[in-house]
Formats: C-alpha cells, structure tokens, sequence
C-alpha cells in the first residue's frame, strides 16, 4: 500500500525538520540524562521519577518516528509555482461574509 503524500510549503519542511533535530540531539540526550540520575537513586518499581522519565523518552520516540514519516512522504510545493487563480495549497484566502459584510 503506497503511502499518501504529505504536501508541505519549503517553511513547514523546515518547521519539522527543525523539531525532529531538536528531539534527536538535544532531547533524547536530555531524557537520557534523567533517566540516569533516577536509576542512581535506586530502587526502580517505586521510582516516580524514573517512570515519568521512561514515559518522556516514550513520547519523543514516537514523535520522531511520526516526523521521520512524515519527512519521507512530504513533497514540498513550490511557492512561486502556485497557480493564484485557485485555492492551492501555500494560498492564503480571505472570505467575505456577504450578508454580514465581515
């Protein structure tokens, strides 16, 4: 089953690439850190901090492994390409609410 494309502007390319090297480098060696210092205090069945420590890891994993899918099917849209006299995505439109005139 082929994968649905994730249709991205060049800023929102960024955007997740930017996250996704922030949880690698910075966070995963943050939450390794701590994970450390409450395995040093011991006991771990009763180890609030370590649990809260695990669950963290757990969710920056899972983060990183939804933009790294994301990253792999994005096709990033040209701005400048963009046909203007339609709705396309990278368009901002305004609505007139003709019977309220905002």
């Amino acid at each position: 089953m082929q994968e649905k494309k994730n249709i991205l502007t060049y800023e929102g390319l960024r955007k997740y690439e930017d996250e996704l090297h922030d949880l690698k480098v910075v966070k995963r060696q943050e939450v390794a850190q701590k994970i450390k210092e409450a395995r040093e205090q011991g006991d771990l069945s009763e180890n609030a901090e370590y649990d809260a420590a695990k669950d963290e890891q757990r969710d920056i994993e899972a983060r990183i492994e939804e933009l790294e899918k994301i990253l792999k099917n994005a096709e990033v849209v040209v701005e400048d390409e963009v046909d203007l006299d339609k709705i396309n995505i990278g368009c901002q439109v305004k609505i007139l609410d003709i019977e309220y005139s905002e």
